[in-house]
């Protein structure tokens, strides 16, 4: 089987490290797979890649000074060379914008197209003509993929799509199964734990605003932050004015995210809206209760209702934080909280399981696995 992968770029972002966990089973399994990087100046992948994986990249060798336009249509042609080259069985995409020069670039030759769609589009403030554009060209896929049940139903309603829309979640990376925390340890300072993107999506402040009103009454507690993005700056300064320096801590960026995972108590995140929320999925995973912003899309489904974590709505300041204080409190909830999450993420997220659902979308298109 041969597959035409097409991803933004081979970095530590959710889709890319699913794209490459997808890619490494596929080619384990012995599909012949070409990565395709649409962004130029690709570096070293951030996760290790199969040996048999080939990898190529659309940077245009253009002038910095050419127009944007020249340069998206010299890239749509070398795509569209380098699917005649590979002759591939399928296509698959991840994001948006890579999802639409799919489209565009392998129109009329024959081969099934699966785009990916990372978010809810009812939730995403797209550009009028990005929205147009999929509208129009979704369509004509062979299959829309998206990563829960509400993103599938957004999809069918915004860009009116006849094909098959598949619902396909992300998975459990392997490995992470050797990883487990112990949430309900005695230990002389637990740690809450954020681990993810600053930016404004994911509303940072509120977990930092949250656990500085509950912080005088659980002194043996510190929030860990890990990531980076555009608002570090604010959230440093933010801890500053709040005098919570001693007990917060904003680390940067981790290649090392299981390791801090099963070293921390519990989970935190408080984003205003999720395409599939990774970190959550991998916290639960490694054994971590999980307090969760009830934000579109994922974290319901993937808690199945709120059985496996502690939902609060994205608004409910008081909420947030009468949620953080129950959990930090009560050490056996949140043993116990923190192993049905494992038991239930690990048997339906596993990376065999998952495979399944892609084996299914191509038997659909008549692809063999």
């Amino acid at each position: 089987m041969k597959i035409l992968f097409l991803v933004s770029s081979l970095g530590g972002g959710g889709a890319e490290r699913v794209a490459t966990t997808l890619s490494n089973a596929w080619a384990d399994r012995g599909a012949d797979v070409t990565l395709v990087t649409t962004f130029a100046g690709q570096g070293k992948p951030f996760c290790a890649l199969h040996p048999a994986i080939r990898v190529s990249s659309l940077g245009s060798p253009l002038k910095r000074d050419a127009k944007i336009g020249e340069r998206r249509v010299v890239r749509l042609l070398r795509l569209r060379a380098i699917a005649t080259e590979v002759r591939p069985d399928v296509v698959i995409s991840f994001l948006t914008n890579v999802n639409l020069a799919n489209l565009v670039a392998t129109t009329g030759m024959g081969v099934p197209r699966i785009v990916f769609e990372r978010s809810d589009p009812a939730a995403q403030a797209l550009p009028l003509g990005t929205r147009t554009a999929c509208r129009l060209l979704y369509r004509h896929a062979e299959c829309v993929a998206a990563q829960t049940d509400r993103a599938a139903d957004s999809i069918r309603r915004l860009y009116r799509v006849r094909a098959r829309v598949a619902v396909i979640p992300n998975p459990i990376p392997p490995g992470i199964e050797a990883w487990t925390a112990t949430p309900g340890a005695a230990v002389d300072r637990k740690s809450l734990l954020y681990l993810g993107r600053l930016d404004h999506v994911k509303q940072v402040e509120r977990a930092i605003e949250a656990f500085g009103d509950i912080s005088i009454r659980h002194t043996d507690w510190d929030l860990q932050i890990h990531g980076d993005g555009p608002e570090r700056q604010r959230l440093t300064s933010l801890v500053a004015r709040l005098r919570l320096g001693a007990r917060v801590f904003i680390h940067g960026a981790t290649t090392d995210p299981w390791r801090v995972m099963a070293g921390a108590h519990a989970f935190v995140s408080t984003s205003r809206r999720e395409g599939f929320p990774n970190a959550m999925l991998e916290a639960m995973a490694v054994g971590l209760p999980c307090v969760v912003s009830d934000c579109p899309s994922g974290p319901r489904e993937l808690s199945r209702d709120g059985k496996d974590a502690v939902l609060v709505p994205g608004d409910d300041r008081a909420g947030l934080r009468d949620a953080l204080s129950d959990l930090m409190g009560d050490g056996a909830r949140r043993a116990q909280l923190g192993a049905s999450a494992r038991e239930s993420v690990l048997s339906r997220f596993g990376l065999d399981a998952i495979l399944r659902c892609w084996d299914d979308a191509f038997a659909s298109l008549g692809v063999c696995a």
